[in-house]
């Protein structure tokens, strides 16, 4: 649904984007992650046909995004980081607007404009000029213009900047809902909890080139090694680490606990157990230990202080 091929632009000789290749299937969403300035927003953009490539190619929904700008505009639903409102309408008069742009019958836009601001908690708002929206219900609404021609392609950029934590579950709820056999997304977004949560696949961008694409638990375990797990005993823990299976390394311990490294812990994990109680330990807990996004994030692009080397 979404493809790109040696993507790359430049800027008067500055490299925005280099080489990005990747493909988005139907009924996946892909979040784009990376530091300010990486080239998220050009490639999105890229592949919206708003900026020509400089080099390599992108289509979407089958639609080369130079050769048929219209068909691409036509088929995807962008939002934006600047919504462009116009703050003197209403919601109804606004998605009236956009939806007779996309061609779309007076009755299918009042039905559909009705459906997702109810979706969004946005119904009861309807009288009330733009102007007077939150920034909450403004991103709302230009998520609603998004939909509103029922794309096959939706490029989010920040769904739930600025939303407060209830407003930005009942988006996330939404782009959860909106995920079909026919559908493809790609979210581009600094909320590393909200990416684990929503794709499929997660893509790192630095300085204009991919740096890692897959699902969080390869990345995990690509940037971050094999898992780790913590096994607590009820009694202490001497001597435990010699009853490890080989295919268990020991890396740290306490009074009371152990943590060991294994490349198949659903295999390794009974024979621990196994160890454990022929030798008389009592087994408290055994549980992996957490390893976030953000730690795979930061081993991606370098903390910010590397970034300026």
């Amino acid at each position: 649904m979404i493809e790109a091929e040696g993507l790359g632009k430049s800027f008067d000789g500055f490299q925005a984007v280099e080489d990005v290749s990747f493909q988005v299937r139907a009924g996946e969403v892909v979040a784009l992650l990376g530091p300010n300035g990486a080239g998220k927003t050009t490639t999105v953009r890229m592949l919206a046909s708003l900026l020509r490539p400089s080099r390599g190619r992108a289509a979407i929904a089958g639609f080369d995004v130079t050769a048929s700008p219209r068909q691409v505009r036509q088929s995807i639903g962008l939002l934006t980081e600047h919504h462009g409102l116009y703050t003197r309408m209403r919601a109804a008069e606004y998605l009236s607007f956009f939806g007779r742009a996309y061609g779309l019958a007076p009755a299918v836009i009042r039905r559909r404009s009705d459906a997702w601001l109810e979706t969004f908690g946005l119904a009861d708002a309807g009288a009330r000029r733009l102007g007077e929206y939150s920034k909450g219900m403004r991103q709302k609404l230009a998520l609603v213009r998004a939909l509103l021609h029922e794309p096959p392609v939706l490029l989010l950029d920040e769904p739930t900047s600025a939303m407060d934590p209830a407003s930005a579950h009942q988006v996330r709820q939404s782009i959860q809902a909106l995920r079909t056999d026919r559908r493809a997304l790609i979210i581009c977004t600094h909320n590393l909890m909200e990416a684990e949560a929503l794709a499929d696949r997660i893509a790192i961008i630095r300085a204009g080139r991919l740096v890692a694409v897959g699902g969080a638990d390869d990345l995990k375990r690509t940037f971050l090694g094999d898992p780790v797990m913590e096994l607590r005993l009820a009694q202490a823990v001497d001597g435990a680490a010699g009853l490890l299976p080989p295919e268990a390394t020991a890396t740290a311990s306490g009074p009371d606990w152990l943590r060991y490294r294994t490349r198949d812990p659903q295999r390794v994990n009974p024979q621990v157990l196994t160890a454990m109680a022929r030798a008389g330990r009592q087994v408290v807990t055994l549980a992996p230990v957490e390893r976030t996004l953000e730690e795979v994030y930061l081993r991606a692009v370098g903390t910010p202080a590397e970034s300026l080397l």
